[in-house]
Order: structure tokens, then C-alpha cells, then sequence
């Protein structure tokens, strides 16, 4: 581990756990489960607190629901164990994706790569 990583480990914490976080994990922590985008989850021995290690970018939506009410006490069976019922119209979860180049941009924006072609639309252009 290079000087650089190690003090980002101290300082950083979005890029990941901090060293503090680290050494709280192995010393408090019990591995609980990882979902399917390799993010750790953890409950201290006692059961009264429960956190996660992001696997990559530290960003809350990308916990799925199921995991999510875990977190938060809203129930108590582990997913990985007990999974939540879906109904058939629930699509699967996706992170926020606002702000990257995956996010949502209408027709006609100047965000698309090649914006739409509008014929139904005059420019105003005073008398």
C-alpha cells in the first residue's frame, strides 16, 4: 500500500472505508451478508448496530430495498437468508444515476449525443 493510499484510507471516505471504520469492523463487527453488488454488511456483536462497506463508490442508492430496511431496523431477518416477496409488477432496483452519463435526458436535450430533430416547434422571434 503506497503513502497516497494509505492516507486517502485515513482521510477519504467515499472512495471506501476509512482506516478507522476498518479497524472498528474487525474489532466490533459481524459479517452478516453481501449482496449482489458486493457490498458487506455488517451488525456489531451485540446486534444493536448495522452498517455497510461499499464495494467501490460509496453511494446510499446503490442498497437495494431489501437491504436498505435492514439497515434501518424495519426488520430484522437477514435477506441473503430470508429474502423479501416481490410482487410481479416491481421492477429490479437501480442506483440514482443522476448527474453521471447514464442519467435520464428527454428528447430534445442537450444532453443526448444527438438531440431529436423537433418539427413541431417554431423559434419565437419578436415583430
Amino acid at each position: 500500500m503506497g503513502i497516497t493510499t494509505f492516507i486517502k484510507r485515513i482521510f477519504i471516505w467515499w472512495n471506501g472505508q476509512t482506516l478507522g471504520t476498518q479497524l472498528f469492523t474487525w474489532r466490533k463487527g459481524e459479517k452478516v451478508g453481501e449482496d449482489e453488488q458486493g457490498n458487506i454488511f455488517y451488525r456489531s456483536r451485540d446486534g444493536k448496530r448495522r452498517w455497510v462497506i461499499f464495494n467501490g463508490e460509496v453511494e446510499a442508492s446503490r442498497i437495494s430495498p431489501d437491504w436498505h430496511g435492514w439497515l434501518h431496523h424495519t426488520f430484522d431477518n437477514v435477506p441473503g437468508d430470508h429474502p423479501l416477496p416481490h410482487k410481479a409488477w416491481e421492477k429490479p432496483h437501480k442506483e440514482n444515476l443522476t448527474g453521471s452519463p447514464l442519467a435520464y435526458a428527454p428528447a430534445g436535450s442537450i444532453r443526448r449525443a444527438e438531440p431529436a430533430e423537433r418539427r413541431d416547434y417554431e423559434a419565437w422571434s419578436p415583430e
